[in-house]
């Protein structure tokens, strides 16, 4: 169970230094952000998605509050295993997926290649394909997220593997920033790849010979806002 940090309100500065449980945090509201990690600090704040607050009504520098957006939005991603009804617009998606390919890679090769998978009747003909080997539990690992990528390796290169790593780091750190959610899965690779049907998939999915199925991510809107685990060094 969580403890609680203090027993009466503490200060911003208090928070972000002790950064576990649960307190009752006082400060004066500066600026307030729409969940892309832009901050509009002109008043009145009526965003209810996120506020940022400050030990004092003069915390606007915005060239210190821009350099720790990158570090925030890593800080504060989590995995998404419940997820609300509804799409993400392609054009959300395109830019995650743009954000996806600018990765860096070994000697530029970009040894991946990507599908996106939004299509109800194919999701289950997926999931029909997956319970052949797994049962219903492997069908189900997608956490009724909306939409998947498929990302398949070149089997010619011995460093695609951490290629394909890097680029689904961009798309869910991207996608992060934009409000949408994620979670990168193996099940959907294991139970595809060893199910006599494989090749209804990935006729469908459409790599290039010599391209190799290795990750999946489902990506939605979040319907939970896990906690931390804890990390060590």
């Amino acid at each position: 169970s969580v403890k609680p940090m203090a027993d009466g309100p503490i200060t911003v500065g208090e928070a972000i230094a002790n950064n576990t449980g649960t307190a009752t945090v006082e400060g004066y509201i500066v600026a307030h952000t729409t969940g892309n990690k832009s901050y509009d600090f002109e008043s009145p704040f009526n965003n209810d998605l996120n506020i940022a607050i400050a030990d004092s009504p003069n915390e606007t520098n915005k060239d210190m509050k821009a350099e720790n957006q990158v570090i925030e939005n890593i800080m504060t991603r989590r995995s998404i295993r419940k997820y609300k009804d509804g799409p993400v617009a392609r054009e959300t998606m395109d830019k995650i997926l743009e954000c996806g390919i600018n990765a860096p890679s070994g000697m530029n090769k970009q040894s991946w290649e990507v599908r996106v998978v939004d299509n109800p009747e194919f999701k289950n003909e997926i999931k029909n394909v997956m319970a052949a080997t797994g049962g219903e539990r492997a069908a189900g690992c997608f956490y009724n997220a909306p939409v998947w990528v498929f990302i398949a390796r070149d089997n010619g290169y011995d460093f695609s593997t951490i290629d394909c790593g890097l680029l689904a780091e961009n798309m869910m750190l991207s996608a992060h920033s934009l409000g949408v959610g994620s979670v990168c899965l193996g099940s959907p690779v294991r139970f595809i790849l060893t199910s006599p049907q494989k090749d209804k998939v990935l006729s469908k999915l459409g790599f290039s010979e010599g391209y190799e199925l290795c990750l999946c991510i489902a990506f939605g809107y979040p319907d939970e806002t896990p906690a931390a685990k804890q990390r060590d060094i």
